[in-house]
Formats: structure tokens, sequence, C-alpha cells
């Protein structure tokens, strides 16, 4: 199995990573969904745009505790240095994320779609004056521009948000021209990001699927299935890779 996976990617012309949640686990950020997700424990209302416009301190009270406090304080995991290094070796082309907790960049990728944003980074909802989170005060809520005193929000979307661009954009292209795509960490429940995996195979890719459990994807678009957490997996696959 990681055999045949390491000979498809090392053989593809344009092989690219799809990565979600369940990648980011073992570096400590919880889902957002299942058992012990997020969600179960705060209302996913204080993340509608509409409930931020309405209650901004509320919200922002809510964002930098689990977005600044917890995930301020996770660093990458095996299979984020895993896909850095695939990508130095020019066996993938790019990683698309779903996550905004910058772990990728952090592991040394450079060619990242964040397709639901980054915590990286602010935006003034007047201006539109971007911040790079290390020069904000989360010490006094909610932040403002320094510009024209507006209301800074996370450069990431909340639930009734486009998909910013050029992510959006760049990650659908990157399925129609990808030959092989790895899901790591990827239920496929969250559109519109769920329909990427199933354009890369419409258009002949090869889809390897690494998760600890069933997908929506494993059944229906899924070549290969290694039914394992991210970094283990991802570990068995880099030593198939270098037998190669």
């Amino acid at each position: 199995m990681y055999a045949r996976a390491a000979q498809i990617i090392k053989t593809s012309k344009r092989c690219i990573a799809f990565t979600g949640a369940g990648i980011s686990v073992e570096s400590g950020i919880p889902p957002f969904r299942g058992e012990n997700g997020l969600w179960n424990k705060y209302d996913p209302e204080t993340f509608e745009i509409q409930y931020f416009y309405d209650y901004t301190r509320q919200s922002w009270e809510v964002i930098r505790k689990i977005f600044y406090d917890l995930f301020g304080k996770v660093v990458p995991n095996t299979a984020h240095f895993a896909l850095a290094e695939l990508e130095a070796r020019n066996l993938i082309s790019a990683v698309i994320t779903q996550n905004v907790d910058n772990l990728h960049y952090d592991a040394g990728s450079k060619i990242v779609h964040e397709f639901h944003g980054s915590l990286k980074s602010l935006v003034c909802l007047k201006c539109r004056a971007k911040y790079k989170i290390s020069k904000v005060d989360l010490n006094v809520l909610p932040p403002v521009c320094e510009k024209c005193n507006g209301i800074l929000k996370p450069n990431v979307i909340f639930f009734g948000e486009s998909i910013p661009e050029p992510a959006k954009t760049n990650s659908f292209n990157e399925a129609e021209k990808a030959d092989c795509f790895i899901l790591i960490g990827t239920t496929g429940t969250v559109a519109p990001a769920n329909m990427i995996p199933s354009i890369a195979k419409s258009n002949g890719a090869k889809i390897i699927e690494i998760n600890p459990c069933v997908s929506e994807y494993t059944g229906s678009v899924t070549d290969i299935f290694c039914k394992e957490k991210a970094s283990i997996a991802m570990e068995k696959l880099m030593e198939e890779i270098d037998k190669l």
C-alpha cells in the first residue's frame, strides 16, 4: 500500500497535498467537529460574521481564547515536516489546506493555498489594512486599526463569508491540473472545500488518502487508503519514497 503510494507520488508530474484538521490534531489543535470537537464546547454562532458584527467584544474573547491562547502555542508535527520535505524534493507542487493555523508555513512549506485564510494576520473591516498578529496587542479587545480606528478581524472566513481569493481560484486550478492528490486528515464534509478532491479525480488524478477513519472520500474518489494517523502514515510513506 505505502510502496504503491510512494511510486505514484514519485512518478507523478504534479502532485498536490490537500489537508484538513486531522493533520494538526497531533500538534495539539482540536478539530472543530466530532467527539472532541470545538463545536461541542463552543457555540458555532460565535463564528458567524453577523454575530461578530453585533457582538464584537464577546466574539473576540472567544477568538482570543481558542485561536491565540491555544493555537498560538502549537508547533508543526512530523506530517507537516514531511510535506515540506516533499516540496523541497520537488515531489509535491503545493499544499491546499483547510486549516488556519499556519503550521505548513512553520514547517517550511513554500507554496500553501490557505483555503479558509490564516490566523497569522488580521484585517481591518473598514479600510481593509492587514496586520501581522505579532504586531497587534490582544490584551485590548477588540483590536482596532491604527490607520482608521476600524475593528480588526482575524483574516479567516467566518460562517457567512466567501472563500478568499486568490486561494479559492488557485485551489480549484490545482485540482484541474494535478495527476496525484494526497488527502490528509480531512473528512470531506465541509463545502466548498470538499469539492476539490472530486474535481481532481474527475480530471484523472490518483487519490491517496491518509485518515484514521473512513471519510466521505474513501468509497468515492480514493484510490489508496492509508488508515492511520497523519504522522505515522507520512513516516511510512517517506520511508518508501526513500527506497525509490
